[in-house]
C-alpha cells in the first residue's frame, strides 16, 4: 500500500494549460524560481498577467495569433511541436520528461470546453504512471492512482473517489464505507465522501481512481 503524504518537496515544474485559472498561486513559483511550462495559448495568458513562462510548448498557433505578445518572447524558449496526434498537455508532458522533470503541478486542466477537459484527464491518467502529477483548481487537488493507498486527510474533509471507467475498492475511515464494492461511471460514483480522521485507506482491488481533496498548497504529494 502506498503512503501519500503532503510535504514541502521540490516541485520540478508547473504546467499551465490553455484555460482560465487563478494566477495568484503562480507568483509563488515565480518568486521561488520554479520552472513554468505553458501550453501554447496559456503562454499569452500568462504574459498578459505579467508572468513570463520559462518555456511555451505546442503547435504555437494560438501564441502567434497575437503578434504583439509573441514578438517580445525569446524565440529560443519556444518549443514548436507540429504533430497533431497529441494535445498540448501531452506535448508539455513529453517536454517535461525530456528535461527530467518528475514532480509537476498542473493549472488549467479543465481546458475550457467539455472534450478538452475529458481529454486532459485521460492524459493525466496515462502519464501518472511515470510522473508525479497533481492538478490544482479552486483550492482542490486532483490526481490519479492505480494502486492501493493510505492518504493524509483531516476530519470532515471532502474526499471524492471517481473511477476511471470502473474500479472495485474497499475503504477505511470514510463516512460512507465501501467494502469490496464497484464504482462505475454512469452507474455509481464516489463523489463527496467525508474523511473521519487524519487518514483514509483505499484498497484498490481493480481499476483506477481519480482522487480529489482540499489542496495544501504549496505542499505537494509524496508517494512512499
Amino acid at each position: 500500500m502506498i503512503n501519500i503524504t503532503f510535504e514541502d518537496i521540490n516541485i520540478d515544474a508547473i504546467i499551465c494549460l490553455n484555460s482560465q485559472f487563478d494566477v495568484d498561486p503562480i507568483y509563488y513559483f515565480v518568486k521561488n524560481k520554479i520552472i513554468i511550462i505553458a501550453a501554447d495559448g496559456a503562454g499569452t495568458y500568462l504574459l498578459s498577467q505579467k508572468i513570463e513562462p520559462d518555456f511555451i510548448v505546442g503547435d504555437l498557433d494560438s501564441f502567434f495569433s497575437k503578434p504583439d505578445v509573441a514578438d517580445l518572447f525569446p524565440k529560443e524558449r519556444l518549443v514548436f511541436v507540429q504533430e497533431q496526434e497529441t494535445n498540448d498537455f501531452e506535448k508539455c508532458l513529453k517536454f517535461a520528461i525530456e528535461k527530467e522533470y518528475k514532480n509537476i503541478l498542473i493549472f488549467g486542466i479543465h481546458g475550457g470546453i467539455f472534450e478538452h477537459s475529458l481529454n486532459n484527464w485521460s492524459v493525466l491518467s496515462k502519464y501518472s504512471k511515470i510522473l508525479n502529477l497533481v492538478a490544482l483548481d479552486k483550492y482542490r487537488y486532483g490526481f490519479c492512482m492505480n494502486k492501493s493507498f493510505k492518504l493524509e486527510t483531516y476530519y470532515n474533509e471532502i474526499v471524492s473517489l471517481i473511477p476511471l471507467g470502473s474500479a472495485k475498492i474497499t475503504t477505511e475511515n470514510l463516512q460512507w464505507k465501501l467494502d469490496d464494492e464497484k464504482l462505475m461511471l454512469g452507474e455509481r460514483e464516489g463523489a463527496r465522501n467525508v474523511a473521519l480522521g487524519e487518514f483514509i485507506k483505499v484498497e484498490l482491488h481493480s481499476g483506477e481512481l481519480f482522487i480529489f481533496l482540499d489542496s495544501r498548497f504549496p505542499k505537494f504529494l509524496k508517494f512512499n
